[in-house]
């Protein structure tokens, strides 16, 4: 019998990191595609690094960081009586440093491909960042905004190393799906491991399927096709 529990917490805890990045990402992405700082190609490197730091690399950074007994750490578990080395809330602030650029990006690229008049007329009309943000800039890159959502969740369920790092093997507590794979290969229950793999294998594709069929109608559309 297949448990599908290490899927409900993979799903729960890529539901948490894609709308926390959200919040996160959306006024960051925004600023990037504006600004003209000079920090601005070194905040760039820190929000893609994810990208190509081995996530060993990074989970271990991560766990020194988290740990009771880092400065960073006890100051959580004191303020906040909460634990973050093999806890799902670890695995959810983890996630969201992984999966970072994976929401940045796309928001990014979508903002800077806006027509420039169209940002100044809203300015023009009176309008705040804020709300140039939210009505005028955000309803225009629904491709952008779809595709990071998606890729930034599919991207959370699918993450193993520095989720193992972080958070563990714990039985309905950090055991997501990919933790889940490694241990059957690992006692050779290739059978449970070929239909776990299969199922988000599939899942996988579906969702690449899913963005890139929307993306596809909605340029047809642009075009007038």
């Amino acid at each position: 019998m297949i448990d599908l529990t290490p899927f409900w917490l993979s799903f729960k805890l890529a539901g948490l990191t894609t709308v926390i990045l959200f919040c996160i990402a959306l006024p960051l992405a925004w600023w990037l595609s504006q600004t003209r700082a000079k920090l601005k190609p070194l905040l760039e490197a820190l929000t893609a690094l994810p990208i190509v730091l081995p996530p060993s690399v990074l989970g271990f950074y991560l766990l020194v960081a988290l740990a009771p007994d880092s400065w960073l750490g006890n100051w959580i578990e004191t303020l906040f009586g909460i634990k973050l080395v093999f806890t799902f809330s670890g695995l959810v602030v983890a996630s969201c440093f992984y999966s970072l650029p994976f929401m940045v990006q796309p928001l990014q690229n979508g903002f800077e491909s806006l027509n420039r008049h169209m940002i100044e007329a809203s300015y023009l009309a009176g309008k705040s960042p804020m709300q140039t943000l939210l009505h005028v800039a955000l309803p225009n890159i629904k491709p952008s905004l779809i595709t990071a959502l998606i890729i930034t969740f599919a991207h959370t369920v699918g993450e193993f190393g520095v989720v193992l790092m972080v958070g563990g093997n714990i039985p309905g507590e950090t055991k997501v799906a990919s933790v889940a794979i490694y241990e059957m290969v690992e006692v050779m229950e290739y059978g449970k491991a070929h239909i776990y793999a299969a199922i988000m294998l599939g899942l996988s594709f579906v969702v690449l399927l899913g963005v890139y069929f929307f993306n596809h109608r909605v340029r047809n559309r642009m075009r007038g096709w």
